[in-house]
């Protein structure tokens, strides 16, 4: 649970802009659509590896 300590006077929507940037780093949201769709591991090390073949290409055009 997100506990967000609150000053005397403080303005509402500042108190939920920190509630939404508490809820962003604890990662619920992302979580939630990963377990949305399983893919399977050798899908996801296929990923893995274009996605390092990509950033690769990348930091040689770079250079």
């Amino acid at each position: 649970m997100i506990v967000i300590p609150i000053k005397e006077g403080e303005n509402i929507e500042r108190a939920l802009k920190k509630f939404k940037r508490k809820f962003e780093k604890t990662g619920v949201v992302k979580e939630l659509r990963n377990r949305q769709s399983f893919t399977k591991p050798s899908v996801e090390k296929r990923q893995q590896k274009l996605r390092a073949i990509y950033i690769q290409k990348l930091q040689q055009q770079e250079e």
